[in-house]
């Protein structure tokens, strides 16, 4: 990465101080980061220079001889930090999609930093006394809903993080924020770790039976840059060990390398994770009682739309009430079918896939293979600008010549119908040792409104889709295409930001809500207007044709009992962990087993993500929130009602969609501003209609 391997060459313009290059606003197009110019050597300098700043900042506000107001107070709060907010932005980003070594090693020196220096801010007597003094009597200060949003966030987020707790326990919550920060960073460090780390490697074609020609080149591809030439190497970087899974004929390797995607962390070794999530809990347990939680999930839900554990276990039993039958089903229609085929075992998690497809090809003659080449990566991209464009009015504009951290990185300007500048827009969709697997939104610089000048946002989406090969260029699954156009509606939600401060901007909103733009840009993937649009064969440029997009639409809600199944018991697995009350030493492959028989799910499947690879909740931030994505269900499969009635791209619903959802960001509740969007809060019956459980 060229970022990071010019460590000290710093010649000419380029001879300054290190660090130095974060201390101002980036003198670039747009404010992006220069990324041609940053160094490694810049982080650790910024970093502590940024925390000094903010100390001293926040030592200003607190020590204000006036009366708190709003202005002395809590916008100066909103507005501090900024040196240490754009040096964060840029380095945590690249910890995520283009890491190594040496930034794995800052960021575990500097978590303890960090962490004591949220709670020396959070701690602070003299500011918290002022933030309580106005929250306590608004009386006469004319607050527009967004100031009280925020005037309240920030005085629940000082008293949640432990503000009002006495010294001893202070200095305790302290031992256990540092400990929590660490302990989460070293468990995606050992899941990076541990997914770099297995490799199939292939020397007999014999091996390769049933895999398309095109996986069969990204494998012999993989194998040559791992000094193997002509060999195969199976990965396992999903666009790697999926494949394999779903057509690979030989059983036993199908089961080599699913067993090393599903035992990553649970290994035994160096890298193992159960420890950690032994610690994790733990911790989580006494710093919930600490605040005044019986558990984590109640801290946790107490923020977000559910509000309890009580409704999150409802939500997922009643969805698990239709998925659970419906995968019985399912697993009988499989095993069925190698009966037929004189297999002479039971059907095991590593042969769904592969019987699965078969399946699919059966009913539906779908065979995804057929289909991929109408999904080149590009064009995918381009369908979804043309969907913001239609919907929004949005244009996208590709800058050539700009800064990226690395060379598969792309950069769009964002203009929005009468052509003022909305935000640049990075994609970066190919899997990498230095990247962690999943897919996901953040962004360089938030929104906000600062001295009157709305500064615009630099939001990127990281994705590990199906690499392109010599021979072909990225072709998409279904799967792929569906998450691209996730993350994208996320994007949408971080671009269109547009209230006045930071602290309340863009994807600042409950977990639970936060996933409802992101999903309910999925509707528009797969609609047949929609298909037309972009769906356009690589080599000849032919559009889909109808009878492929009949086949998807028919099979559309085909293996929808596991899809729901693996998720729902994932997300169950999650709040069993979080909702335990007492400390104790937790053997996590029992505590596992245990949670999964107890709701009953068949041996064919296995939960989503298992405990030791499930960095959603314990590196991720999504800890007592996995379920969110179901609950946003609820939430999308409502919201996209209008379209479904009034046509994909009616003009007025989009416009109350941008308007009351997608540039509001946290400036009001979430519930209120979902209802000013649908006058009606949602209706769950669309989310068992989408899933095919109902009628």
């Amino acid at each position: 990465m060229a970022l990071l391997a010019c460590n000290n060459a710093k010649t000419g313009e380029q001879a300054r101080e290190n660090g130095a290059i974060f201390y101002t606003e980036f003198d670039t197009p747009f404010g992006m980061p220069p990324f041609d110019k940053i160094s490694f050597s810049d982080f650790k300098p910024a970093f502590l220079k940024g925390m000094e700043e903010e100390t001293g900042e926040i030592d200003s506000i607190a020590n204000n001889t006036e009366a708190p107001t709003f202005e002395n107070t809590i916008a100066a709060l909103d507005n501090s930090g900024r040196l240490l907010n754009r040096v964060s932005r840029v380095f945590y980003g690249l910890k995520g999609a283009e890491t190594n070594d040496s930034i794995q090693a800052l960021a575990e020196e500097l978590s303890p930093l960090m962490s004591e220096h949220r709670d020396n801010i959070n701690f602070n007597d003299k500011l918290f006394a002022r933030i309580k003094t106005l929250r306590d009597d608004t009386t006469g200060m004319n607050l527009t809903t967004e100031q009280y949003r925020l005037l309240d966030n920030y005085y629940k987020g000082f008293v949640r993080s432990g503000s009002m707790l006495g010294e001893t326990e202070k200095n305790r919550l302290r031992e256990i924020n540092k400990e929590l920060s660490s302990l989460t960073l070293k468990f995606g460090n050992n899941l990076l770790k541990e997914t770099n780390g297995f490799k199939l490697v292939l020397e007999n074609q014999h091996d390769l039976a049933g895999l398309p020609e095109g996986v069969i080149a990204a494998a012999a591809e993989t194998a040559k840059k791992e000094g193997q030439d002509g060999k195969w190497v199976f990965t396992l970087q999903k666009p790697s060990w999926l494949p394999f899974l779903q057509y690979a004929e030989k059983r036993e390797l199908r089961e080599k390398l699913y067993k090393a995607m599903f035992n990553r962390g649970d290994n035994d070794n160096e890298n193992d994770n159960k420890k950690i999530i032994n610690d994790i809990v733990n911790l989580r347990i006494e710093k919930a009682q600490m605040l005044g939680y019986k558990t984590h999930a109640d801290f946790i839900l107490d923020e977000n739309m559910a509000k309890t554990a009580a409704n999150v276990y409802k939500l997922l039993n009643d969805v698990w009430k239709y998925a659970l039958p419906q995968a019985k089903k399912e697993a009988a229609e499989l095993q069925a079918m190698v009966d037929a085929e004189g297999g002479n075992f039971k059907i095991e998690s590593w042969d769904w896939w592969y019987y699965t497809e078969k399946l699919r090809l059966q009913k539906y003659a779908l065979n995804e293979e057929e289909i991929r080449p109408y999904f080149k990566m590009e064009n995918v991209r381009e369908g979804v600008f043309e969907v913001a464009n239609r919907l929004y009015g949005l244009n996208f504009k590709k800058l050539d010549n700009v800064p990226v951290y690395h060379p598969e990185v792309e950069a769009y300007e964002v203009l929005d119908a009468d052509g003022s500048h909305i935000s640049v827009f990075y994609t970066d969709y190919f899997p990498r040792a230095g990247k962690n697997a999943g897919a996901w939104m953040s962004s360089f610089r938030g929104q906000q409104i600062r001295n009157g000048e709305n500064i615009r946002p630099l939001v990127f989406n990281v994705g590990n889709f199906t690499r392109p090969t010599e021979t072909t260029p990225s072709l998409l699954t279904l799967d792929e295409v569906e998450t691209l156009f996730h993350e994208f509606g996320h994007g949408l939600h971080g671009m269109l930001s547009n209230v006045t401060y930071s602290g309340v901007s863009g994807t600042s909103v409950s977990r639970d809500f936060v996933e409802l733009p992101s999903q309910i840009m999925e509707h528009w993937a797969f609609h047949p207007e929609v298909l037309k649009l972009y769906a356009k064969h690589y080599q000849t440029g032919e559009v889909i044709p109808d009878s492929l997009i009949a086949k998807i639409d028919a099979a559309s809600k085909f293996n929808m009992g596991f899809t729901t199944t693996e998720f729902v018991a994932a997300a169950l697995l999650d709040m069993d962990y979080h909702t335990q009350s007492e400390r104790k030493n937790i053997d996590v492959r029992d505590f596992e087993k245990k949670s999964m028989e107890k709701i009953g799910l068949i041996s064919e499947i296995i939960p989503r993500y298992r405990s030791t690879y499930f960095s959603h909740i314990f590196s991720g931030g999504y800890s007592a929130g996995y379920y969110a994505y179901l609950w946003a269900e609820v939430l999308d499969a409502d919201a996209f009602q209008p379209f479904a009635d009034k046509g994909v791209f009616d003009k007025a619903t989009a416009a109350s969609f941008r308007e009351n959802i997608l540039s509001k960001g946290n400036s009001d509740d979430p519930m209120i501003l979902y209802k000013k969007y649908r006058g009606a809060e949602p209706n769950p019956i669309y989310l068992l209609k989408n899933r095919g459980f109902v009628q």
